[in-house]
């Protein structure tokens, strides 16, 4: 038990200390603003995230500035980050953890080499589409989405102090925004099309899974009897000759009877020691038993040492670390 505590302990060190190296070089790739997006984390928690995107051109939010949370795990990068918005848009609804195939609500369709700024720029192609009844979203009018595009100017962070009006860059009609927005939208379209896909293998998987099993359960009993026959379990096994060597000794015992009074005293001696060395060496056997669980207690001794060395180590890497100061 006390194995396994440690183990699980030491992987959630190693995640752990895998997250931060991962975020702190992120937050390095995001210091500077763009026109288009912005992120860095909190001062005191490196596992959140504020954010500000500008609204997507030729739409209902074009002209809008939303701020929102990026609330990130432990075990970041290997699950994705949960999404909140802080600012009105007629989209998403405000302090509500919103559901796209990017969040926190569909972890089967995240993947580890996408980043925060990914989550940015899916957010942005995003913005446009139908909600369709997911989790936090919402299906405004046009007109109130342009009123609350309006108004997410005027809105300013209470958390990190960040104004909308400040927050990125000026819009220019330079190649480096309508690059933005061409990334935006085809990622946007490539990670909707994949829960798609998803979710009609999954829908489509159910009653064929089923059938399968079945068929499986089916056609398992002659299988199942063939692998026996093959590959015959071992506790079987040894029953079966400790039942064949004692019907074969009761089958013995009568010749043994009849032979015996045949047999010279010499060959009785003999006989006799013969049968006395087999306990003996089950004997030794028992004796050899103690040795290999000193061992194994040793072996268990030994893997605690290294999970509270390495644990340690982690720590001290996990301290070193918290004293970075991210300029906003």
């Amino acid at each position: 038990m006390y194995i396994k505590l440690f183990s699980s302990f030491s992987c959630l060190m190693l995640s752990l200390f895998s997250a931060v190296k991962r975020l702190m070089k992120e937050a390095a790739e995001l210091k500077d603003p763009t026109d288009h997006y912005h992120a860095q984390p909190l001062e005191d928690n490196l596992f959140e995230w504020h954010f500000t995107v500008r609204g997507p051109p030729d739409s209902d939010f074009d002209g809008g500035i939303y701020h929102g949370r990026i609330v990130l795990p432990p075990e970041y990068p290997m699950k994705p980050p949960s999404i909140i918005l802080l600012t009105a848009n007629g989209r998403f609804e405000v302090g509500k953890k919103i559901c796209l195939s990017i969040s926190g609500h569909h972890p089967e369709t995240w993947q580890p080499s996408w980043s925060i700024r990914t989550a940015l720029l899916a957010i942005i192609g995003f913005m446009p589409t139908k909600g369709e009844g997911a989790i936090g979203s919402l299906d405004y009018t046009p007109e109130e989405r342009r009123a609350l595009a309006k108004k997410s100017q005027d809105f300013c962070c209470e958390m990190c102090g960040t104004s909308m009006k400040t927050a990125l860059l000026p819009l220019t009609s330079g190649s480096v925004s309508s690059q933005a927005d061409k990334e935006a939208k085809e990622l946007a379209r490539q990670i909707s099309f994949k829960a798609e896909v998803n979710s009609s293998r999954r829908s489509d998987a159910g009653p064929s899974n089923t059938s399968g099993l079945n068929h499986s359960a089916a056609s398992r009993d002659p299988q199942q009897d063939g692998a026996a026959r093959a590959f015959p379990d071992p506790a079987s096994a040894t029953s079966e000759t400790q039942n064949s060597s004692a019907v074969a000794g009761q089958e013995r015992s009568p010749a043994a009877s009849s032979t015996s009074t045949s047999m010279s005293p010499r060959q009785r001696r003999a006989q006799q020691q013969s049968q006395r060395r087999a306990p003996a060496s089950t004997d030794f056997n028992r004796a050899q038993q103690p040795r290999v669980n000193t061992n194994h207690t040793g072996s268990t001794v030994l893997i605690v040492l290294l999970t509270f060395a390495l644990a340690a180590l982690i720590f001290r890497r996990i301290c070193l670390a918290n004293e970075y100061v991210f300029e906003l």
